[in-house]
């Protein structure tokens, strides 16, 4: 165990797309848990698109950093010191943390981990935040029934690969947009999709789609945005479900883009649009996990990590997310110096 302690703070806030200027790396004292409190060796921490509308100084669904804070998210780790009667040294947890070899965990809000079920890197996607969102958003808000079509962009991600997933196991069709060859065949060929289109192979997504959903599109997860959404609202069929989860495209931009405008082509077919907070689930955050959780111990749902080692390298990880580096969940192992 070591006597300091190295946490990443926030630094800046980028205008545009962040860079390292951003991000700066602290050593300091171990943090004391207080009562009710656990002291967490850090093992795998998340880094996620979301948490780019943080550095915004803006009143968001997520708090905003504020600069000089440190910065935080999904953390995997062991407990090393605890003051509560709910877990022992040694136990591995799950919670949310500090970018930070150690930190402190109130012991009510954060859950078991059991690495015999999968490993440790998964409980921070599918059987984390992106598993439910990914549950909840297509099973609540897109609520597919067998024979029809689901299209899932950003497909190749943490979200969007258990989306896909869930809805083959719902009998519907399923078309994902990713961003590589590699990705497409990962979905094709081991998540079971019955297409996927490689956005930056093609110039025209509306054509693509009359290939990979001939018979349109019932079921759409968004978590893109831009000209592939732009191209999927053309293609919805009478009473289509849109599920609004992310809307990467557009983190970044300083202004709020026009682009096509879309709610005309909502009324002929009465389609439904519906943004998804996955909190607003958080009372059947235990129904979702348990059914993650069998899915994946019966091997039936497939999940992939991408692991950027040193918590020295999670800047380059979250900004990895932008440039589409990672093939489902990112993720940043943490090991002590």
């Amino acid at each position: 165990m070591r006597d300091t302690n190295r946490e990443w703070i926030f630094a800046e806030r980028p205008e545009g797309e962040p860079d390292m200027d951003s991000f700066e790396l602290r050593e300091g004292d171990l943090p004391e848990p207080r009562h009710g409190e656990l002291l967490v060796r850090v093992r795998y921490l998340s880094v996620d698109p979301y948490m780019r509308g943080r550095m915004r100084d803006a009143e968001s669904y997520a708090e905003p950093w504020s600069v000089g804070d440190p910065l935080q998210g999904g953390v995997v780790g062991e407990v090393v010191e605890s003051e509560s009667e709910a877990y022992d040294a040694g136990d591995l947890v799950s919670g949310n943390g500090t970018w930070a070899d150690y930190t402190v965990l109130d012991a009510d809000n954060v859950a078991p981990v059991d690495p015999s079920v999968a490993d440790l890197p998964a409980y921070l996607g599918v059987l984390g935040m992106p598993g439910r969102t990914a549950y909840f958003g297509l099973l609540d808000v897109g609520d597919p029934s067998p024979g029809e079509t689901v299209v899932v962009s950003g497909a190749a991600g943490a979200v969007g690969s258990v989306v896909g997933q869930i809805a083959k196991f719902n009998g519907c069709r399923v078309v994902g947009f990713a961003g590589s060859d590699e990705k497409v065949s990962w979905l094709t060929d081991d998540l079971g999709f019955d297409a996927a289109i490689n956005y930056k192979a093609v110039d025209d997504y509306r054509a693509a789609l009359d290939d990979a959903a001939p018979d349109g599109v019932d079921v759409y997860f968004d978590n893109v945005g831009g000209p592939i959404t732009d191209a999927v609202f053309t293609k919805l069929n009478l009473d289509a479900r849109v599920a609004v989860c992310g809307q990467i495209a557009h983190y970044n931009d300083e202004g709020v883009p026009t682009g096509p405008r879309k709610l005309p082509q909502l009324i002929a077919p009465r389609a439904k649009v519906q943004g998804l907070l996955v909190g607003d689930y958080a009372t059947r955050f235990g129904q979702a996990s348990e059914q993650l959780g069998s899915w994946v111990a019966s091997g039936d749902l497939e999940h992939r990590e991408t692991v950027v080692d040193g918590l020295e390298n999670a800047p380059d990880a979250f900004l990895g997310l932008f440039s589409g580096d990672n093939i489902g969940k990112q993720v940043v192992g943490v090991s002590e110096p």
